[in-house]
């Protein structure tokens, strides 16, 4: 069985989504202003600057590292056939140029792709032309900079 039709994988998947949405929406994380507030260090003199955010990454943060010292003393994981580690590993101009260009798009929406994808819920008027730009500029990148997976299907052809 493929690991897209296995069951308990896709309900790790689903749970995993559940509790990211109903994060996203407790913590306020897809409401624009309140990332923007975060980002603006400049409100931090008068009392206008928002942490919030922080406790978010903090949280994954934590959970990550202890999933990853678990995964490390484990052979393999529970749902898979091995661990599968990022291809790049290392701080390099695309990585850094990609960041830039993340980090401008998100400041100048306060929107991320997490909390942008659980917004469709709630379709603010705004949303369509978002989330159109995204896949474009994402599909655009894959041209100016194909990624390992399209490096690995170029080089069989």
């Amino acid at each position: 069985m493929s690991r897209d039709l296995n069951l308990p994988y896709l309900a790790v998947a689903a749970v995993a989504g559940l509790l990211f949405g109903f994060g996203l929406y407790v913590s306020q994380m897809v409401d624009p202003q309140k990332v923007l507030h975060f980002l603006d260090f400049t409100a931090i003199p008068s009392g206008g600057w928002d942490p919030s955010l922080a406790f978010v990454m903090g949280s994954a943060l934590i959970v990550m590292f202890i999933a990853v010292r678990i995964g490390r003393a484990r052979g393999k994981p529970l749902l898979d056939v091995q661990f599968h580690e990022p291809e790049f590993n290392r701080i390099d101009r695309p990585l850094v140029i990609g960041a830039a260009l993340f980090g401008i798009g998100w400041g100048m929406s306060g929107i991320c792709p997490g909390p942008a994808i659980s917004l469709i819920a709630f379709w603010p008027q705004y949303l369509p032309v978002y989330l159109l730009a995204l896949f474009v500029g994402s599909y655009g990148g894959s041209f100016i900079i194909p990624s390992g997976r399209d490096k690995r299907l170029a080089l069989a052809r």
